[in-house]
């Protein structure tokens, strides 16, 4: 019973702290490559060695009917739309709020389910997220007075988590039957790096793209730590208790300040630390109305 308390423990500190990184590493990357060029290899990557470990380490069932519609549709909401959003505004954005921004997940997730099931929307869950918005505003604000971050940068982040919560939604709303988890990611990522893929090479400027060593890092960290350990991370998490899982998303905000003033030497200020406890708190509020 304690040793798997502490597998649980230490499971959790390493999913929040690799969940994180993804904003620095995002932003390192940044300034090497234009964002696509960051992005939509590393959806082919992490593509790959999912499908590999899916259909051929562990000999399980590729999609069939109507469930290759399901991962494409959910690959164009978790993958296409999500992260291509999410990475336009991370270039305007400071990686701590990146990091901030994407812990209010459940908070957009709680909020839109109410729309979705048509249920009448409950005053915690616009406390919630006023208390989210109303942290992410607090800690933006020296950032946005330092060119830190945009007003525009902050609306695409957030923007990017309301897909993100469709294709949450989407995913519990369809039936996958025995389709492995490995293989619904694989060929998600898979369709959204397709999806991504003309948008990519429209755009695409070789001026603006030198392939250093910061770019393969940050390509790599985030198909390796972030885009399959964290994952699965998470889902040992969640397979354990999805409710006590979710309270390790309250400490995704204190790591990515945390990275990001390590890495990135961003400001830290008393502004930092009131904004991460409202969203905090606002993540609190859902989770405990979830339980």
């Amino acid at each position: 019973m304690q040793n798997r308390r502490i597998q649980l423990i230490f499971a959790g500190v390493t999913f929040a702290f690799l969940w994180a990184s993804a904003a620095a590493a995002t932003k390192l990357g940044l300034g090497s490559v234009q964002p696509f060029v960051l992005f939509v290899p590393r959806f082919f990557l992490a593509a790959f060695i999912m499908l590999f470990v899916s259909h051929v380490l562990l000999k399980k069932r590729l999609p069939r009917g109507k469930e290759w519609k399901q991962v494409a549709i959910y690959g164009l909401f978790n993958v296409s739309l999500y992260l291509g959003i999410y990475v336009l505004g991370m270039t305007e954005v400071s990686a701590g709020l990146g990091a901030l921004a994407t812990a209010t997940n459940p908070v957009f997730i709680s909020l839109m389910s109410t729309f979705w099931l048509r249920k009448p929307l409950q005053p915690v869950t616009v406390l919630s997220l006023v208390l989210c918005l109303g942290g992410i505003g607090v800690a933006a604000w020296p950032l946005l007075a330092d060119s830190y971050a945009t007003p525009l940068g902050l609306g695409l982040v957030l923007g990017s988590m309301v897909t993100y919560s469709i294709g949450s939604l989407y995913f519990s709303a369809s039936k996958w039957h025995d389709l492995h988890i490995f293989t619904i990611n694989g060929w998600q990522t898979l369709f959204g790096g397709i999806f991504l893929l003309p948008v990519m090479i429209g755009w695409y400027d070789p001026m603006q793209n030198h392939f250093s060593m910061v770019w393969l890092l940050s390509m790599l960290w985030l198909v390796g730590p972030v885009s399959i350990v964290a994952v699965l991370l998470w889902l040992f998490l969640l397979k354990d208790n999805p409710v006590n899982a979710s309270f390790w998303l309250f400490l995704c905000p204190v790591f990515g300040f945390a990275i990001s003033a390590v890495l990135m030497h961003e400001p830290l200020s008393v502004y930092t630390f009131a904004g991460v406890m409202l969203v905090v708190a606002g993540l609190y509020l859902v989770q405990r109305k979830r339980k």
